[in-house]
């Protein structure tokens, strides 16, 4: 069974990434301090790509009592998040720095437009700690409790 990242959640990531690379095209400290960002972020939104995000894609139908074969297959993911959480949560600490940088840097130079494009980039990492990664652990846990992961 495929599990698409719900579209919302999808377009704001490359929404994210064309503001970054726009902010690395800035020049001076701000493209510099987006760069360091960028770094930081690509391999962490991969990841969140891969397991953190498609089991999202199941709370529509699960939480209409939809139950569907193949949807177990999503523990692989879930499981994989509750273990790489601690990692996931480091990287967001380490980009969120990155963007106080990136903060700084745009200020200086009087580039507004990208300090609140860091911001928005903070608000986004606040938002998957507190919202889309214990929503992805609780799709894991209900498919649990229905039985769907008495094999893993």
């Amino acid at each position: 069974m495929e599990f698409p990242i719900p579209a919302s959640l999808k377009s704001e990531h490359e929404e994210l990434h064309r503001g970054l690379a726009q902010a690395a095209k800035a020049g001076g400290l701000t493209g510099e301090a987006a760069q360091a960002v960028a770094k930081l972020m690509h391999p962490h939104f991969e990841r969140e790509e891969e397991y953190a995000l498609p089991p999202l894609g199941l709370l529509g139908p699960l939480s209409s009592g939809r139950v569907e074969d193949g949807m177990a297959e999503a523990l692989k993911m879930t499981d994989r998040l509750e273990a790489e959480l601690p990692h996931m949560l480091a990287e967001h600490k380490d980009i969120v720095t990155a963007l106080h940088g990136l903060v700084a840097a745009a200020k200086a130079e009087g580039k507004p437009e990208y300090v609140r494009f860091a911001e928005k980039l903070i608000a986004h990492a606040n938002a998957e700690e507190e919202v889309s990664y214990p929503a992805a652990l609780l799709v894991g846990r209900y498919l649990k409790l229905l039985n769907l992961g008495s094999a893993s």
